[in-house]
């Protein structure tokens, strides 16, 4: 089943790319993994759908190198490309609010499923936690989009992020404490998704039963 979803993302893409991209799948020392990690950022920066799931096909290119010749050539090219896409990511903000929520999803997902020996990557750790707190600035508490991806973003990797860094994630959830008591002009849907990611991580990012009927009853609402 994994294979015809990875064959249904790629979809999107000209049958050249298409091509590209299932070779890169199967026997990534064959094609260019510069190029074919270029083509999944610029497809997740635009793509909000593609941004979710990119990390599984990055993840299947990843394993793919190391089975065949132990490479890690497009893990590299794939850092590089996320370093300079975080160096312009206030830019990002200010030209495209999609595109930097795409960005923030899309970093997310790569440190869901890229580890090394089963541990998170520590070069993605901080500018993760930059993304977030960036997220939790007042300004972008303002913005639905933003609240959501941040909620969501927790709800996928707050767990493995706190145990890395539990410090920054504490830093995180006192702005997000005081934007939920103190921003003033917050929509009620962004009040409310505070409120149960703030619940969620006291819960040791977990939602009691009756917490989640009484968020995801309102939500739908």
């Amino acid at each position: 089943m994994e294979n015809c979803s990875e064959d249904y993302r790629i979809q999107s893409f000209d049958v050249d790319t298409q091509k590209l991209l299932k070779t890169a799948l199967k026997d990534p020392s064959s094609v260019n993994l510069e190029k074919v990690s270029n083509i999944l950022v610029d497809q997740s920066l635009k793509d909000p759908l593609f941004s979710k799931e990119a990390g599984r096909i990055c993840y299947t290119i990843v394993q793919a190198e190391a089975k065949q010749n132990n490479g890690t050539v497009f893990r590299r090219h794939l850092l590089n490309r996320l370093q300079q896409e975080f160096k312009e990511r206030e830019e990002t903000r200010k030209r495209s609010l999609q595109g930097w929520v795409c960005y923030v999803t899309f970093i997310c997902n790569i440190f869901d499923y890229l580890k090394v020996n089963n541990m998170p990557m520590v070069a993605l750790v901080l500018p993760v936690y930059d993304c977030l707190m960036r997220l939790a600035q007042p300004d972008a508490l303002l913005n639905e989009e933003e609240v959501d991806c941040l909620v969501l973003q927790l709800h996928r990797i707050g767990e493995q992020l706190e145990k890395v860094n539990s410090q920054r994630m504490d830093e995180l959830f006192f702005l997000l404490r005081d934007g939920f008591l103190l921003q003033e002009g917050l929509t009620s849907m962004a009040r409310l998704l505070l409120l149960e990611v703030l619940e969620f991580r006291a819960g040791g990012w977990m939602l009691s039963s009756t917490a989640h009927k009484y968020y995801y009853s309102e939500i739908a609402d």
